[in-house]
């Protein structure tokens, strides 16, 4: 074997190797039914970890209470060998059983093969941590698991290191947790894989990631992945020495029962006890189902290759080493593969009954209520059609009752007989029902949401001073970060010199590296250290320099913050802050607002658009208190524009999702947010001396959006309304729009056509003469805004 040195006694008796051999059979049973559930059409897909089995098994071994797995979605053995999955689980999952009682991972949400523990308690609180074994919610995005990964670990050292913590017991045991990744040869070919090991070799954190190597990622073979086929002497760069920081590099067969054991216990050892992190490249494996039921493997692996596949399989290997070492009888693991197959088919067979009877629930009254109602009615054939073809749908989905209930209520919609109200009142029922099996938990639904907290408002001294806004936000940071030990930030030019536009500017020295640090340029991995940090009870404040290099990260905000609370059901959360600038300036790469792509991306998550110092520090006042994820977006040209310094630093607070009116007005509503609100303020001021008063409206926050809708109040009174920001056309304007005249049902108040002022569709030119032709200027709102009072009174208002 070409491994580290491995030290110390690991003793196996017989009970846990055939403990394990049970567990290898059960999973690959559980796997070959899986896909036999398919193909016979009571499930959609499959994708399974045949072939990882051994693998998983040794790993598990040494995975502890209080420690993480992010992982990969062929990770199912691991899970069962920690005691998180139990096949019934795995294919109430795989048939889509929407009750986290049959499927806790994400009930029903999430595919076969993603799983995640429920963190939070009822009232989405967080239990204690270092009392259960925790896998973080999968994604299917490949690679997408590695930044996470990178702030679990992270945390660990943090907790071992921040003397201000060790209260958090709940959370750690002296930072004493090993961070477990899982990926496959193929996804490690993803720039967030080798992200992610530069970053761990950088912070030196207990982060164990194993590279599951079957020589395929689906058809693709290894050779068109990486540089070498034998992965992990690509990183002999990185391997540590006696003189240099670096990761710890191991290389064992996947079919080696022994030394993956002993590999596992030496790569666990110095992940916890020295806090270096550990590559382990797990080779030799095979995938002898391919890659999902979408296809089979016989398609592109060579005869040869198969050959070798079905002589290497690790549990047929691991059955011929206990033969050899004479742990027990062939006919002993014969019995224990027979009892394999009967236990999966009675757990399959009951997680199928208590699905299938759940959706009969609602099947079945539907059915009775539609002959019912066709008993009394003009329509009945067509009535009773519409039940028997739903009383016979073979494996039915509960979308097959709606549909049916709902075909019915249009046939019934000339028929006034109150018989019908029945099925109305099913539909109605079962709309709630769905909408929370469904649609819940995108957000925290818990007491401790930013949206429940208390608004205060700032208090200004007769005397208050005058300072920019940079130092404002320094102040309320630095109020912040006494109170509460949690807080953290980072990113890059965060630490030393405390931001690039001074927001942090010598917090560092204050409360020390440890919570105030820099971090390499590399933004996928810094929003991978605020999530893990979060998932683990601190509060990261993480850095973007710049709202261009969000681009590089909005992958891992959708992909895994965004729809983390929703996908683990409630189970889990990640209450971090994302903070960045953009919006005005000059040039093509630090002026962008590209708010129509963060808009669609990160629904999940808080979008924060304050127009100046105050409001981002009233915001971060209020996060801090919540438990939601946010993307706080600071006005980039107002750090140096003056503003009061409130008295009560810390404690002033921003509300979510309610509006702010700048200026009253009784001829138009202007409805704007962050940089765009002083620019239309400038252009309203000509436009009163020309007779035309206007109303205008900060958003202040573009998720959530005008909670109280108080956006279509304002335009009862104007019965106009402008749209405007900075981002493309049919972006931001456009989503606030569909918001207030659709959502907010303002179209009824309107006398004018609804209008948007918006940028070019290019990226801003440079200079000042750049930014006035790429973006809108106080001309542009005074051109829109008279146009549109010309065509209501062209005496009063004529052209120029």
């Amino acid at each position: 074997m070409n491994t580290s040195e491995m030290t110390g006694e690991f003793s196996l008796t017989k009970e846990e190797i055939l403990k394990d051999y049970r567990l290898a059979c059960e999973s690959r049973q559980t796997s070959i039914l899986a896909r036999k559930e398919v193909f016979m059409g009571k499930a959609k897909f499959g994708i399974f970890g045949s072939g990882k089995e051994l693998a998983q098994i040794c790993m598990a071994k040494f995975f502890k209470e209080g420690d993480f797995r992010s992982g990969y979605y062929r990770d199912q053995t691991f899970m069962m060998a920690i005691g998180e999955l139990t096949i019934q689980q795995y294919f109430a999952q795989l048939y889509g059983h929407a009750d986290i009682e049959h499927d806790p991972h994400s009930g029903g949400r999430m595919m076969i093969g993603h799983y995640s523990t429920r963190n939070l308690d009822a009232q989405g609180r967080f239990k204690d941590l270092t009392k259960i074994k925790i896998s973080t919610p999968d994604i299917s995005p490949t690679g997408a698991q590695m930044p996470r990964l990178v702030g679990l670990a992270w945390a660990s050292k943090l907790f071992r290191n921040n003397p201000e913590l060790q209260h958090m017991t709940n959370f750690s045991h002296n930072g004493n947790e090993v961070s477990f990744g899982t990926i496959g040869n193929g996804a490690m070919a993803e720039g967030v894989f080798f992200e992610a090991i530069n970053a761990a070799g950088v912070l030196q954190i207990p982060m164990l990631i194993s590279i599951w190597d079957d020589a395929y990622a689906i058809s693709v073979p290894q050779r068109y992945q990486t540089t070498k086929d034998d992965i992990s002497s690509m990183f002999e760069g990185f391997r540590r020495d006696h003189n240099e920081r670096g990761i710890e590099i191991m290389k064992v067969k996947g079919w080696d029962y022994e030394a993956l054991c002993y590999g596992y216990k030496e790569a666990t050892r110095i992940c916890r006890e020295e806090h270096v992190p550990v590559l382990m490249h797990v080779y030799d494996m095979t995938q002898p189902m391919g890659h999902s039921t979408s296809g089979s493997h016989e398609r592109y692996k060579t005869k040869d290759r198969l050959d070798w596949e079905e002589e290497y399989d690790c549990n047929k290997k691991f059955k011929e080493w206990i033969l050899e070492n004479d742990v027990c009888s062939e006919d002993d693991l014969n019995a224990i593969e027979n009892e394999s197959i009967e236990k999966v088919k009675a757990a399959r067979q009951a997680a199928w009954d208590h699905h299938i009877k759940a959706v009969h629930v609602d099947q079945d009254i539907a059915v009775d209520y539609l002959k019912q109602v066709a008993a009394t009615s003009a329509l009945k054939e067509e009535l009773e059609q519409i039940a028997t073809d739903l009383h016979k749908t073979l494996n039915p989905y509960r979308s097959d009752a709606v549909r049916a209930v709902k075909k019915a209520l249009r046939l019934l919609r000339n028929e006034s007989d109150s018989s019908k109200n029945i099925l109305q009142d099913w539909a109605e029922r079962t709309a709630i029902e769905n909408e929370r099996r469904y649609n819940s938990h995108l957000y925290s639904e818990s007491a401790e949401s930013a949206l429940l907290i208390k608004v205060v408002d700032p208090v200004f001294n007769d005397d208050a001073a005058l300072v920019d806004g940079r130092e404002l936000l320094q102040h309320n940071f630095e109020v912040l970060f006494d109170r509460d030990p949690r807080l953290l930030a980072f990113g890059e030019d965060v630490g030393h010199i405390g931001d690039v536009n001074q927001a942090f500017s010598g917090l560092q020295e204050k409360f020390g590296e440890i919570r105030i640090t820099d971090t390499g340029i590399r933004e996928a991995t810094i929003v991978g250290q605020a999530i893990g940090t979060a998932m683990r009870g601190l509060r990261p404040i993480a850095e973007i320099q710049y709202l261009d290099y969000l681009l590089f990260a909005i992958e891992i905000l959708s992909d895994d913050v965004a729809s983390l609370h929703y996908r683990s059901a409630g189970g889990q959360k990640a209450p971090l802050i994302i903070r960045t600038r953009g919006h005005r300036l000059e040039g093509m790469f630090h002026s962008g607002s590209p708010m129509q792509m963060i808009l669609g991306a990160i629904r999940g998550m808080f979008l924060c658009v304050p127009r100046n110092m105050m409001q981002a520090a009233g915001m971060y006042n209020t996060l801090v208190r919540g438990d939601e994820p946010a993307l706080m977006i600071e006005a980039l040209n107002a750090y140096r524009l003056k503003e009061k310094l409130p008295e009560n630093l810390g404690d002033f607070t921003v509300p979510l999702g309610i509006i702010d009116v700048l200026r009253p007005g009784t001829d138009i509503t202007i409805v704007t947010y962050g940089s765009m609100c002083r620019i239309v303020q400038e252009g309203a001021n000509e436009l009163q001396q020309l007779g035309i008063s206007c109303e205008i409206i900060d958003v202040q926050t573009l998720l959530p959006f005008d909670r109280t809708q108080q956006i279509v109040e304002s335009i009862k009174k104007t019965n106009r309304v402008l749209f405007a920001d900075e981002d493309y056309s049919a972006g931001a304007t456009a989503y606030m729009m569909q918001k207030v005249l659709e959502g907010q049902k303002a179209w009824k108040y309107l006398d004018s056509e609804p209008r948007t002022l918006s940028a070019q569709d290019h990226r801003p030119a440079y200079s000042t003469d750049g930014d006035y032709y790429s973006k809108p200027s106080p001309d542009d709102v005074i051109d829109v805004v008279y146009e549109m009072m010309h065509e209501v009174n062209p005496e009063k208002f004529p052209k120029w």
